[in-house]
């Protein structure tokens, strides 16, 4: 089947394409002593979360406990839920998938510490956690060392627990796109998590892992960095909105949509925004990034004069942000040379709880 006879809106991966991200991925991480802990969300496909562990991941990264239970029932055998679980029917659920394979997750909270504890006790199962830091996000986690020392040794006295060490997610970076203020801050960040460990280390507290980061901010973390385990998402992707920021890695990523009308004097296409997110900017046509994107509903439309589009023909889009524009869609199709070679559920579309 050729990409041309794929009816629209269809969400289209460059299998090529995402495979030399990887590639890039790899180059980059060349050397350093952090491991690749990529981010579910972004993909939100069990098909490709297992490509990345073929090609070395240490785990996968998720945000839900619902995307925590697609990796599990399809065999990743190491989780982080780099979010906090607080509902106590769904710290049972937690409680029960930590016997099918290393669940990890973030706590920022005494009294769901204690939660954690009684559910694995009674499922008899470990939990690994990760106390939350805040280092700029301004979301979740502590903001004090004291705060922090203080719900690392609660871990530590629960017998179903494991601290394994410190979630630090600058995700207020990720979209910077002045670079020195990006660079700069990321060294902060560094600084800030050295001087946290040092903390620790001197009342007898040992941290194995510092997880985080994101696709914004990767470079800053790959080389003589605190941090062990990386959790990019939308390095397999891009998006218009990382394009912005000058991050490297290339569009793999598109929705294909067709030229519906030209009556109106523009390129009017059948992809609204149902079918592609605006939460970050505007999507950008390719071959067209410079044209502003007029969307609807179920339509996108460009406008400008001597556009040689006729209505049936096929155009791609570059998503504004890739995990959410993912999460519209019920399948990826896997294009290889313009044929599709495969079509794969979005495991995780909708998996918000």
């Amino acid at each position: 089947m050729h990409i041309e006879q794929i009816e629209t809106p269809a969400l289209i991966l460059d299998l090529d394409i995402m495979e030399r991200n990887m590639d890039a991925m790899d180059k980059l991480l060349e050397g350093s002593s952090a491991r690749l802990r990529p981010h579910y969300k972004s993909s939100k496909c069990t098909a490709i979360a297992h490509m990345q562990m073929a090609r070395g991941a240490k785990g996968i990264t998720c945000a839900k406990l619902s995307e925590a239970e697609d990796l599990v029932l399809a065999g990743i055998s190491d989780v982080l839920i780099a979010n906090q679980i607080t509902e106590l029917s769904k710290i049972g659920r937690l409680a029960y998938l930590a016997g099918c394979c290393r669940m990890t997750v973030c706590v920022d909270n005494s009294a769901n510490i204690d939660d954690l504890q009684k559910a694995a006790a009674l499922q008899n199962t470990v939990i690994h956690c990760l106390v939350e830091y805040d280092i700029g996000m301004n979301r979740c986690g502590v903001h004090t060392k004291e705060e922090f020392s203080a719900l690392a040794r609660q871990v530590m006295d629960c017998p179903n627990l494991v601290f394994d060490g410190i979630q630090a997610y600058a995700g207020n970076l990720a979209h910077q796109e002045d670079y020195g203020c990006r660079a700069r801050e990321s060294d902060r960040v560094e600084a800030k998590l050295m001087e946290l460990i040092a903390c620790l280390e001197e009342q007898g507290i040992s941290v194995e892992e510092v997880s985080g980061v994101s696709t914004g901010t990767l470079e800053f973390h790959v080389k003589d960095t605190v941090y062990t385990e990386l959790q990019p998402g939308s390095y397999l992707f891009m998006d218009a909105a990382y394009r912005a920021v000058g991050v490297s890695f290339e569009h793999s990523l598109f929705v294909l949509a067709s030229v519906v009308s030209r009556a109106g004097g523009g390129v009017i296409t059948d992809a609204g925004l149902k079918s592609v997110s605006v939460d970050q900017r505007s999507p950008r046509f390719v071959g067209y990034e410079t044209y502003e994107v007029d969307m609807s509903e179920e339509h996108c439309a460009i406008y400008g004069k001597d556009l040689p589009q006729k209505v049936g023909d096929r155009m791609l889009l570059i998503p504004s942000h890739c995990c959410t524009t993912v999460n519209l869609h019920d399948h990826i199709c896997f294009v290889r040379d313009g044929r599709v070679v495969d079509r794969v559920p979005v495991t995780g579309r909708g998996h918000s709880r």
